[in-house]
């Protein structure tokens, strides 16, 4: 196996870039870290390219990693590559997924306009794939999909469902020529998810966490719903909101 003792080290500094966006798009790659994401990814095909292990660490007899280049690395250079307080050992580089989507009549996509966190952007992806939704499209303004913290939000979803960026002024109307209904969220012309009836097939359209989805997106819906809000609070976090929608709506699938 490979070793690699110092941070120092110029393959190192390389892979450190993909800690920032710009690094990410450069490369086309990204960090993982952490036994339960890289057994994910490796289980479901991603494009594992390099694992980067300590000494102590054993790679369970189960994973397939006949194709990735093994590295064996000095605990500080884990540290400086992982984005965690406390390393579990292991970090591994994937290489970006250049997937379109394919859209089926009876299926059900998720279209982010500006999510910006990215403990909700992750949530929210984690949600979709349990609830078996078919897609997320990713729009202008929302967080990287390759940040630390949403992939680790995630658990492996990621790996599992179709995520692609777009613009979802785009999207819309190619999701309708394939008669999926856009459900946008707002008060305003909304109606509550619970007199939906027929969710055969659907995209649910969710916004920025401060301001909502933009107005002319909402305008290019088949139908805006809201989440009944009965105590004080103002409004739902976006990642709740788009749970309940997604398991309320499958009800009537």
């Amino acid at each position: 196996m490979n070793r690699i003792a110092s941070p120092k080290n110029g393959r190192v500094k390389e892979w450190k870039k993909l800690k920032r966006k710009k690094g990410r798009d450069k490369a086309g790659a990204f960090i993982i870290e952490g036994p339960h994401l890289i057994e994910e990814a490796l289980l479901h095909n991603a494009e594992v390219t390099d694992l980067i292990i300590e000494e102590s660490f054993r790679i369970p007899s189960g994973w397939h990693t006949g194709n990735v280049t093994t590295w064996i690395a000095a605990p500080s250079v884990i540290e400086e590559l992982a984005d965690t307080e406390s390393p579990q050992g292991i970090v591994a580089i994937v290489q970006a997924s250049t997937d379109d989507m394919t859209i089926t009549s009876d299926g059900t996509y998720i279209l982010l306009d500006g999510i910006q966190d990215p403990g909700n952007l992750g949530t929210i992806i984690r949600t979709a794939e349990s609830a078996g939704a078919n897609g997320v499209i990713l729009g202008n303004g929302t967080v990287d999909l390759y940040n630390s913290k949403v992939l680790r939000s995630t658990q492996g979803s990621v790996f599992h469902l179709p995520v692609v960026k777009g613009n979802i002024a785009e999207w819309i109307p190619r999701l309708k020529e394939n008669r999926i209904k856009v459900f946008g969220t707002s008060l305003q012309g909304g109606v509550p998810y619970t007199s939906i009836k027929d969710t055969s097939g659907y995209a649910l359209l969710l916004g920025n966490e401060a301001n909502g989805v933009h107005e002319d997106l909402l305008a290019s819906s088949d139908q805006n719903l809201y989440v009944p809000i009965y105590g004080r609070a103002e409004s739902l976090n976006v990642a709740v909101a788009a749970g309940i929608l997604l398991y309320g709506l499958k009800e009537h699938k």
